[in-house]
């Protein structure tokens, strides 16, 4: 019973809330590069479009199936995702993966929506799911970067 009121306690009114208005959903018709991420564990799936210019992403969507915490989590990327360049991505995604792993401190600035996450690090099954969105943004910005200096 203690674990069924603490998974629900999880599941707040604010995660839930930021899954259900998730921005830029869909796809670009022609993205600079695009990625897709699945946790193995639980099957959620993304897939990220981008488009940058000057280092920066001007453009993004995503396809989101996932648990309503990745969904969450992919709202606050989305959210915050147009201006960030790959390194701004990347740091996120890795502070975000502290805040869950070893009780990091939440993503500062512009990311630090994902402070509403901090209760899932109890959850090890769910961290794959979470990170999706930055992970698949991550690999579509890397992957724009390498067309880039070919």
């Amino acid at each position: 019973m203690t674990e069924q009121i603490e998974l629900i306690k999880l599941y707040s009114t604010r995660i839930l809330a930021l899954a259900a208005q998730m921005p830029h959903v869909g796809s670009l018709d022609n993205p600079d590069a695009s990625a897709m991420k699945r946790s193995p564990l639980c099957g959620s799936k993304v897939t990220v479009d981008v488009i940058m210019q000057n280092g920066k992403i001007t453009e993004f969507a995503q396809n989101v199936k996932a648990c309503a915490l990745g969904q969450a989590a992919a709202s606050v990327a989305a959210q915050n995702i147009i201006g960030r360049s790959a390194e701004e991505v990347v740091r996120a995604r890795d502070e975000l993966a502290a805040m869950l792993k070893s009780g990091g401190p939440p993503p500062g600035p512009p990311f630090d929506g994902f402070e509403v996450l901090a209760p899932a690090s109890e959850y090890k099954n769910r961290h794959a799911s979470i990170l999706l969105s930055l992970d698949a943004t991550a690999e579509a910005c890397a992957s724009i970067a390498a067309q880039n200096s070919a």
